[in-house]
């Protein structure tokens, strides 16, 4: 139509505002293998965990076969996601604490020295399920995270996790 002018193409295919990277979108690469968070291994969960506040969140939504019985997700799965959302929480944690940006050198990565889980409710499995971690402490290389799922609002499950700094020695072959 008259009158009207379009930026050029590649302004068109540049996004405004990009998306913002999950904390496990900094891991660095030899030590991005997890089955739950690791971005190396396609055959995992491959999480993806933000800040939202003082809180960090994930969303998950189960497959069929994360079925314990039918309609609802096996306890594995919950122990699984609470596990690699707490170690996130825990790296993003520590390079917040010390005023870095994720992503800078020396990397922070966490591996699980304690997970305690509790299970409050079946988990429904055709659900999106909300995980929420709380950072409860940091000291030297342990930071401790609390967490829960929820479903639609509603806790299903809680869990605790001792996370642990990786040496440096991680990831070496």
């Amino acid at each position: 139509p008259e009158g009207l002018s379009f930026p050029p193409f590649c302004l068109l295919t540049q996004p405004r505002n990009p998306p913002m990277k999950a904390f496990q979108d900094y891991y660095p690469e030899n030590v991005s293998h997890c089955y739950g968070c690791g971005s190396n291994n396609h055959h995992g969960h491959q999480i993806k965990t933000f800040w939202e506040g003082e809180e960090t969140v994930t969303r998950f939504k189960p497959e069929p076969f994360h079925t314990s019985v039918p309609g609802y997700a096996y306890g594995g799965l919950i122990a699984s996601l609470i596990d690699c959302h707490s170690t996130g929480t825990a790296a993003a944690a520590m390079y917040r604490s010390e005023g870095r940006e994720m992503g800078t050198l020396p990397p922070f990565r966490f591996v699980t020295g304690s997970l305690h889980v509790d299970f409050l409710k079946p988990t429904p499995l055709d659900a999106t399920l909300e995980i929420r971690g709380r950072v409860k402490e940091i000291k030297g290389r342990k930071v401790v995270a609390e967490t829960t799922v929820m479903v639609a609002g509603v806790i299903t499950a809680r869990g605790s996790v001792v996370a642990v700094q990786m040496p440096d020695s991680f990831g070496q072959a």
